[in-house]
């Protein structure tokens, strides 16, 4: 069996590939892998479940909620929240278990599960795996030893869950908001309640788009993946930022006042100059991955600022955070990780920073964002290839070489494949934007013919 999980859960179209019997399965297995593991011991088990607005996570809710009580494990239903505050929750509800169901920035109909274990972090890879396997043997005909009577969970729908989350994104502000006008795109998603909340509770002015979800139109041409409507917005409201996140917001980019993007690479460079301004950056260090702009790289040189760096994923990044005590790390697509704060990338938060550091100096967020220049980055994604034949196919393997020689050190090649998605992804930097493009068209091309 192909491995369920991915770089963030399992995921797939609801209903296809996630169907409501995959998520009570799942969901039960992750209870008895969990009892097996110790974490239950000595007391009733607790879970926290939320999901974002998509139509699907209601059945996937029931099915989650069914497969963890049938299991005999009370349930917390906090509803449409985003992915960190679930975390969040989890932790500060002293659950044994968190599930979010969400597929982040994908499409609508596609949904997922993510687990999280005791404290609100990610399951450890041998959990999952493990779990997959309780799971698979299950399904096949072993069966489940079932909790009855008292022994069965109890489901309690926990409304507190909001206010909860976000006094804790206002108590860890530096600063209040005053004076700003932000823009919030909330890609009709998960924190389309959240962030308007907190931003307006910190004493920003806002304006919000994208903030009506009715279970189909999330991420619709909005959000964190489409800044098209949040550039015009800002512009046109004369706002100081915009702040655009994703489906489940555990991600966010920004726009400055002339419409420009600030993607994740400057929000890190900002954030790690605030940081150790205030004696928060422990060792100096901010963690990216290796798709990190080389500009990052080159201004934290600068700026005498350690970068480690990833393999792609933030739990990667969140594993090296945990290991070695570093405190702000995060990638170019938005997921920035406060470990102060949070378990987990959080959109809300990393927007309210942001805007938090913007007050703060009265500089604006172009001229922070300065800090970094950012060079050309061209990124191709190649669909319906073997994205398992990446790292083995010789003729991929002479086309990157001859493309490095081509570059030198001017630029750099990275091939991958998506963690999420059916695809490879085909990324060049190049001191020249034309010759990143033209470099990773052929490329595009060859991973087409040798992994078609």
């Amino acid at each position: 069996m192909a491995r369920l999980f991915g770089t963030d859960g399992v995921r797939g179209v609801a209903n296809a590939d996630l169907t409501a019997e995959l998520a009570l399965g799942l969901s039960v297995a992750a209870a008895h892998v969990l009892a097996e593991a110790g974490t239950f011991e000595d007391h009733r088990p607790k879970a926290v479940v939320g999901r974002d607005p998509r139509a699907s996570g209601e059945f996937l809710e029931a099915a989650v909620v069914a497969g963890l009580a049938s299991a005999g494990v009370d349930v917390l239903r906090v509803g449409v929240l985003p992915t960190p505050a679930v975390a969040y929750l989890t932790g500060a509800l002293g659950a044994d278990l968190g599930v979010m169901l969400s597929a982040s920035h994908n499409a609508m109909p596609d949904n997922g599960i993510k687990f999280f274990a005791r404290g609100g972090h990610k399951l450890a890879d041998e959990l999952e795996d493990r779990i997959e396997t309780v799971y698979e043997e299950h399904r096949t005909g072993a069966p489940w030893d079932r909790p009855t009577g008292a022994g069965v969970g109890r489901v309690t729908d926990y409304d507190e869950g909001f206010d909860k989350y976000v006094a804790h994104l206002i108590g860890v502000l530096p600063n209040r908001l005053d004076g700003l006008k932000v823009v919030l795109d909330e890609a009709h998603g998960a924190a389309a309640r959240v962030s308007p909340e907190a931003f307006a509770r910190a004493g920003a002015e806002i304006v919000t788009i994208g903030a009506e979800p009715d279970g189909l139109n999330i991420n619709d041409n909005c959000g964190s993946t489409h800044l098209d409507l949040i550039k015009a917005a800002v512009v046109e409201h004369k706002a100081d930022l915009g702040i655009a996140h994703d489906g489940d917001a555990d991600r966010c980019l920004a726009v400055d006042a002339a419409g420009n993007e600030v993607d994740g690479d400057q929000i890190l460079a900002v954030l790690a100059l605030a940081m150790r301004e205030a004696g928060q950056l422990r060792n100096d260090t901010v963690v990216g991955t290796v798709m990190s702009n080389l500009g990052f790289k080159l201004a934290m040189e600068r700026e005498g600022i350690a970068l480690v760096q990833t393999a792609v994923g933030d739990r990667y990044v969140l594993e090296s955070m945990k290991e070695h005590g570093y405190a702000l790390g995060g990638e170019q697509s938005g997921h920035v990780i406060i470990l102060d704060h949070a378990t987990t990338g959080d959109g809300t938060l990393t927007g309210l920073m942001l805007a938090a550091r913007v007050a703060a100096t009265g500089r604006s967020l172009a001229e922070l964002a300065d800090v970094m220049e950012r060079l050309p980055q061209v990124l191709v994604n190649v669909k319906d290839v073997d994205k398992s034949r990446v790292d083995t196919s010789a003729e991929l393997a002479a086309a990157v070489t001859d493309a490095e020689r081509e570059l030198g050190t001017t630029g750099r090649v990275l091939l991958r494949p998506s963690g999420t998605e059916p695809l490879v992804r085909v990324m060049v930097e190049a001191s020249d934007i034309e010759h990143a493009r033209s470099v990773a068209g052929r490329l595009a091309d060859v991973v087409k013919s040798a992994l078609g």
